[in-house]
């Protein structure tokens, strides 16, 4: 038992001229008529369906037989038509597609009772297309694989059935339900699905006649030997090149035999039966719906809404050459059923595939090859080992004569699996390199990988030196244009390029100026005397505010310092400050600070900075059991006054204080 694999091991499958679109083909349809079942039901009642010629027929309706509707398909085949003008009427023609490497399918469609078994399978004296399709495609794969053809072929079946939504493997019953899968490249595949190799119709026929036997049929009003599941016959084509470079083709054959859509109102499906009768009406309802939305060209295509319509994607819309035979019924009581089915084949014809090429690359396994020590060994130890010989012997030896490509190349030369054409152009590249001289690399004696690489990375640098040479010439004949249509430009421009580049001038960063702010009593007190030179804030520009680092806020219009000396220059004021406090001020400030701090009541003390409500009652009752305060910086001795928020507190008070300025809480 052979089950399916992926292809592991395989090059990635590519589309033949996958850089343009694959032709469309559309799908064929052909209609068969099956004869009158009974022969009393002939002579009673005339058939409602005639045919016109050979594309066209016309459906009378039961009612009023003066009214008909015509149909024109690819084929018609009338009561009279045997097994074989089916066959090579519509199957035939699309078995060479195969041997090219692309799939085809052939469907059978219809209503319950219309023959679509028989012309799928036939009889023993009548058989159908199954049997002639593959008795033909093992003829044509013996004589395509033939010795000294350039392909050697393989063929293997599958079968398998769709019995309620569930994917059943003919060949191995035990194997259960089986799950539909699609690759990366879009190919559906069943994997555990049993695949047989044949190389003869005997062996097919060893493995398909049992197989047929586990099919599941059962037996309703109208038909006692009723399909209850959808048939799928795979067999694969695989085609393998025999020369380099080398190439591998896949090609499938989908043989599939649906089952009827039922009117359960006149089978009188009953039980398992009925929903036997569901899933398959379910499946063809399904069907309907993919033909639909692809003649429509909608976004969205429901392939997988159904496990039949999951399998046959590539029939559908997809890519393979497909061919529909709708099988219809000449009694007057199939006359829906006929409608319907001839309903659905019109609007299958419509629908369009794009078949293509499936090749890919194989790596070819080159036999074994034993190479002697000296063969193993790299230049310079073979030079080595004919250097210890030689003094081992101790009597010079005549110098061998230089040896040619083609012995060097003796291992090559005795693959006989080789192509004859290709170790010829070997040969000449290895001597062509040879007479280059010493530095030639030896292609031929490196692994095929490395040899590809180095073939690979000479072929970029000619390149690059090509495209090198190409750009100095178009900017040669651009400077001889130029040179010609105006010498004073070409002056002008030897000019400029000898013309030293512009040096950047780099001016030294001037000093910080120093801003010292100061109390406006003691500026007003050092006005009043000249010896002083005192730095004044004068309004010009927009107005700011300035935080100082102190604390104190001070809001002034200023952009610029002016000296009250006649002598200083005037400059502009810069955006950098600095605080500088005499220590006379200094001193003045933490006097009344400490006055504040001994005499001023809970009230007094929230004016100053950095002091709240809480704080100034701890300094009340501090000062209420230990007495007075002796400096400033006794105040860090009250519970929760730490030493940062002493220094703090002197900075935004001290300034203030000292101004005579009363400065709230922040």
């Amino acid at each position: 038992m052979a089950a399916a694999t992926s292809g592991a091991g395989r090059c990635r499958l590519s589309k033949v001229g996958s850089g343009r679109r694959p032709p469309p083909a559309r799908v064929r349809v052909a209609v068969r008529l099956r004869p009158f079942v009974d022969g009393t039901s002939g002579t009673s009642e005339p058939p409602c369906v005639r045919g016109i010629d050979s594309c066209s027929l016309e459906v009378a309706n039961w009612r009023n037989y003066q009214e008909t509707l015509k149909y024109q398909f690819d084929a018609f085949y009338g009561e009279r038509s045997s097994q074989q003008d089916i066959y090579a009427g519509s199957v035939q023609p699309i078995l060479r597609h195969l041997l090219e490497g692309q799939n085809a399918s052939v469907l059978a469609y219809g209503p319950t009772g219309a023959g679509k078994t028989h012309t799928m399978l036939g009889s023993p004296e009548q058989p159908g297309v199954i049997p002639r399709a593959l008795m033909d495609l093992l003829q044509m794969t013996r004589e395509e694989g033939a010795e000294g053809r350039p392909w050697a072929l393989s063929v293997t079946m599958s079968y398998l059935e769709i019995y309620q939504e569930k994917v059943l493997d003919l060949l191995d019953p035990a194997s259960g339900d089986l799950v539909i899968r699609e690759d990366c490249r879009g190919n559906i595949l069943i994997p555990g699905l049993t695949q047989k190799p044949i190389t003869s119709f005997a062996d097919f026929e060893r493995h398909f006649l049992p197989a047929s036997g586990n099919r599941t049929v059962g037996a309703t009003r109208l038909n006692q030997r009723s399909s209850r599941s959808h048939a799928v016959l795979l067999v694969k084509v695989d085609q393998r090149e025999r020369l380099a470079p080398f190439r591998q083709r896949e090609g499938k054959l989908y043989l599939i035999d649906l089952a009827g859509s039922e009117d359960n109102r006149r089978t009188g499906n009953q039980g398992l039966r009925l929903k036997e009768s569901g899933a398959i009406n379910t499946s063809l309802f399904v069907l309907g719906k993919v033909v639909d939305a692809l003649n429509q060209g909608l976004p969205r295509v429901p392939y997988r809404d159904s496990k039949l319509t999951r399998l046959l994607q590539d029939s559908l819309g997809g890519s393979a050459h497909s061919i529909l035979i709708a099988n219809i019924a000449p009694e007057r009581r199939f006359y829906l059923d006929t409608v319907s089915a001839l309903n659905f084949a019109a609007r299958s014809k419509e629908v369009i595939n794009r078949p293509f090429t499936n090749e890919s690359l194989q790596l070819h396994v080159l036999a074994p090859v034993k190479l002697s020590q000296k063969e193993l060994l790299g230049p310079s130890e073979v030079k080595k080992a004919q250097g210890s010989e030689e003094e081992e012997i101790g009597s010079p030896e005549p110098t061998a004569a230089p040896v040619s490509a083609s012995q060097k190349l003796s291992p090559l030369q005795k693959l006989s699996s080789m192509d004859p054409a290709m170790l010829e152009r070997l040969l000449s590249l290895d001597r062509l390199l040879g007479s280059q001289g010493t530095q030639g690399t030896p292609l031929l004696n490196t692994p095929r990988r490395e040899r590809m690489v180095l073939i690979k990375t000479v072929e970029e640098k000619e390149l690059e030196i090509e495209r090198l040479k190409m750009k100095q010439k178009e900017l040669e004949a651009k400077v001889l244009a130029q040179e010609a249509s105006d010498p004073k430009e070409k002056e002008n421009f030897s000019l400029t390029m000898l013309r030293p580049l512009p040096r950047r001038t780099v001016t030294a960063a001037k000093p910080l100026k120093k801003a010292v702010v100061m109390p406006l009593q003691l500026i007003q007190e050092q006005a009043a005397s000249p010896s002083t030179e005192i730095h004044i804030l004068k309004k010009k520009g927009r107005k700011r505010k300035v935080r100082l680092t102190g604390g104190l806020r001070c809001t002034s219009n200023l952009t610029e310092l002016e000296s009250l000396d006649a002598s200083e220059p005037e400059e502009k004021a810069e955006d950098c400050w600095e605080l500088q406090i005499s220590p006379e001020l200094l001193a003045h400030g933490r006097q009344k600070i400490l006055d504040l701090l001994n005499e001023g009541s809970a009230r007094d003390l929230r004016t100053l900075q950095r002091i709240g409500q809480k704080k100034a009652q701890l300094i009340v009752g501090w000062r209420e059991l230990h007495g007075p305060f002796t400096q400033v910086e006794d105040l860090e001795r009250v519970e929760g006054i730490s030493g940062k928020q002493m220094e703090s507190f002197l900075k935004a008070n001290i300034l203030g204080l000292a101004a005579g300025q009363r400065c709230g809480p922040s």
